[in-house]
């Protein structure tokens, strides 16, 4: 860099989807506004009915509190910031709110990962050791794999965020996508990035493969398990214990395989926005649906509750 005149970036543009026309930017808006509050009021309920019905107080919606309010957390990282740019066409974030939105984007995006694998053993243990479900998933047990889920978020985020946003940036300013993702901002980096690259490689496989693994590894089991049950019933029962969850990692893992593991020459800047729509906007929106339309329980408990309120309110009345 000797020699060079050098402009320090205080902030980026993010480029969002600001080379549509105006009417199509005011129509995505629209869009995304209604999924975000979907998003947010579905996500909500679910975490509600699952603390106000005492029915519903088992691991399997321990997790899925979680869950829910993972997606929340994730959803408030990305999307305010992107309807900004879509209504106010307020594109600037600052040099610091760039490193912030992408280190909470690594963090609540790897804790997704550990937790859907976390959600696989429990369906594994439920129905592969029955009898022994209540001992071995007990209160404390569920505390621990929520956190250890939760941890490995942590270094992730910290040393990819940290090493990235410690490359010296100058010049060009302008990140190619609607939030701080990784491969568009390191591109903006006016130096030898060939270790942080590997690195990030080597790290996305890791925090992608393991929890993968992991679950096919349950499902394998589970599957198992399924197949010596005799009755049809009693298979079909087993099996929708497992389907909104199966679902759920379907969704999450082929849209972020997608993104990430794509050749760099099918890899185009708008595909790669198409497809982190698909698990940054819609999957979390899909979630409480396939959840409340795929478990009677829940269904059962929505019911329940809406009851009450109705109830409570007419009482008031």
């Amino acid at each position: 860099m000797a020699g060079k005149n050098v402009t320090r970036v205080s902030e980026f543009i993010l480029m969002s989807f600001s080379s549509l026309p105006t009417e199509i930017q005011s129509l995505l808006f629209m869009t995304f506004l209604i999924i975000y509050l979907v998003t947010l009021m579905g996500n909500s309920l679910i975490i509600l009915v699952t603390l106000a019905d005492t029915m519903l107080h088992s691991p399997m919606y321990f997790f899925l509190r979680n869950l829910s309010f993972l997606e929340i957390c994730f959803n408030l990282v990305i999307v305010p910031k992107m309807l900004g740019t879509l209504v106010a066409q307020d594109t600037t974030i600052s040099f610091l709110g760039c490193a912030t939105q992408m280190y909470f984007f690594f963090f609540f995006g790897v804790a997704e990962c550990f937790l859907l694998a976390t959600m696989a053993y429990d369906r594994y243990v439920a129905i592969c050791n029955p009898l022994h479900y209540p001992v071995i998933m007990n209160q404390m047990t569920c505390a621990k794999l929520a956190a250890v889920s939760w941890f490995p978020g942590f270094p992730v985020a910290t040393v990819q965020t940290t090493w990235l946003f410690s490359f010296p940036f100058c010049g060009n300013n302008k990140v190619n996508h609607f939030f701080c993702d990784s491969p568009p901002v390191l591109r903006l980096v006016c130096a030898n990035t060939a270790l942080f690259e590997i690195y990030a490689i080597i790290g996305t496989i890791l925090v992608v493969m393991t929890p993968c693994t992991l679950i096919l590894c349950s499902y394998t089991r589970i599957a198992a398990a399924i197949l010596k049950i005799p009755s049809a019933k009693g298979k079909r029962k087993a099996f929708s214990t497992c389907s909104s969850h199966l679902l759920v990692v379907s969704l999450f893992y082929v849209s972020s395989s997608l993104t990430y593991f794509r050749p760099k020459s099918n890899n185009s800047p708008e595909s790669k926005k198409l497809l982190s729509l698909s698990y940054t906007i819609v999957t979390p929106m899909l979630n409480p649906i396939i959840y409340s339309l795929r478990n009677n329980e829940v269904k059962n408990a929505l019911s329940r509750t809406f009851r009450k309120v109705l109830g409570f309110r007419s009482c008031i009345l």
